[in-house]
This record gives structure tokens, C-alpha cells and sequence, in this order.
């Protein structure tokens, strides 16, 4: 959709035109924020051995016991070979096995290992001090009304 199919109704004009786009523009801001996200959490995992990617696949195993790889590319927000990879990776090291789907012999399931969990487990001590210390006087309506517009425009953007 371009900005001149934009309804008026929705008000977005000055969004869209060609200014302010740091002050205004969410896109600008969704990055920014995943970025140092990105950056200050990396620096928190690194002493556990692990990088973003592993700690998305880590967290997308614990958040649903089995999955297919595709399922964590997806869910991990990784690309399906990087998926592969990692998830490769992280059997030689002990941290996720694979059984075929029981309901479905044609895909395979990874999950994690005791020793994946643990992990985990300690990656997410990270990860919630991150978030603590990030969301200081947010109350919890204002994070729940958040999730949900970050929803809703990630719903929209699928359409596109």
C-alpha cells in the first residue's frame, strides 16, 4: 500500500511525508531498540558461549518443548539454512536432540537436552535482567498495550 492509499481517516499524513522521520517514524524506533536489545544481550550471553541466534532457538524450544527446524527459523527469526546450521551446531554440542514427529514421520523435531535447558535457563536470567532494568517505569498495561500494536503491525505486515 503507498502512502497516498493511506485512508485519511487514519491521520498517518504527517507520518509519511518525507519529514521527522526519527521523532516519528516507528519503523526507525523498532530498530533502534532491537538493535541495542540486540547489542546489550550479546554482551550478557557471550560469557555463556552463545549469540543471539542459539538464544532465540534456545528460548523457541523452551517456549514449545518440540519443533521442526522451519518452526524455529520462523518462531527464531532466522533464515531456514541458518536454522540448519545452528541447529547442527548445537547437537554437537550437546544442547538439542532430534526424534521424527510422531504424528508426522516426514518432519523432524528438535528439543532440548538437560544440558540445553540449563543453559537456558541461564540465558534467561540474562535476558530478564535486560528487560527489568529496560522497562523501569512502564507499568504493565503500558507493556501489554504495546505487545499488542507490535502485533497488530506485524499481522499487517504479513499481508503485504
Amino acid at each position: 500500500m503507498s502512502t497516498d492509499q493511506i485512508p485519511e481517516a487514519y491521520g498517518h499524513e504527517a507520518v509519511t511525508a518525507e519529514k521527522r522521520m526519527k521523532k516519528d517514524w516507528p519503523f526507525y524506533w523498532v530498530s533502534r531498540v532491537n538493535a541495542r536489545y540486540v547489542n546489550v544481550l550479546e554482551k550478557r550471553l557471550k560469557p555463556l558461549n552463545l549469540d543471539m541466534a542459539r538464544w532465540r532457538v534456545l528460548m523457541s524450544l523452551y517456549e514449545d518443548e518440540h519443533l521442526s527446524v522451519s518452526e524455529i527459523a520462523d518462531y527464531a527469526v532466522i533464515k531456514l539454512n541458518t536454522a540448519t546450521k545452528i541447529v547442527q551446531r548445537m547437537i554437537a554440542d550437546g544442547l538439542v536432540v532430534t526424534r521424527v514427529r510422531p504424528n508426522d514421520g516426514r518432519v523432524t523435531d528438535v528439543c532440548l537436552t538437560p544440558e540445553g535447558d540449563r543453559l537456558r535457563r541461564l540465558a534467561r536470567q540474562e535476558a530478564d535482567q535486560v528487560f527489568t532494568s529496560s522497562f523501569v517505569n512502564i507499568t504493565p498495561e503500558e507493556l501489554t498495550r504495546l505487545n499488542g500494536l507490535l502485533e497488530k503491525v506485524f499481522l499487517k505486515l504479513e499481508g503485504l
